[in-house]
């Protein structure tokens, strides 16, 4: 099986539609946990990149630059190249796509 990669972008700053959900810092620690729990022994990669940075890979760099022209909120949590979530990403879509990358659940 491919170590999948994952990122999820987001910036110090809470998003002005984002008020009362977690920063994209927290979601990134909650999925990176939430993952690690229900694939246990199984790798996966998982980083934060924040949008406000530079990014020396053209692909990052080009979707921090879609986020800040407001095309996408953020948290955005891409997997493999693919938008699973945004805003508020929900652990059930990202599950789907993990499993459908060949991950399976040691949990029910």
């Amino acid at each position: 099986m491919k170590n999948v990669e994952i990122n999820v972008y987001g910036a110090e700053v809470l998003c002005p539609s984002c008020v009362n959900l977690p920063s994209a810092k927290e979601t990134y620690e909650w999925l990176e946990a939430a993952l690690s729990r229900k694939y246990e022994g199984q790798a996966f990669h998982i980083t934060y990149i924040d949008i406000h940075q530079p990014q020396e890979n053209q692909e990052k760099q080009e979707m921090a630059d879609k986020i800040l022209a407001d095309e996408f909120f953020y948290p955005l949590v891409v997997i493999e190249g693919e938008v699973v979530g945004e805003g508020s990403p929900r652990l059930k879509k990202i599950y789907e796509v993990m499993e459908k990358h060949g991950y399976i659940s040691v949990i029910s």
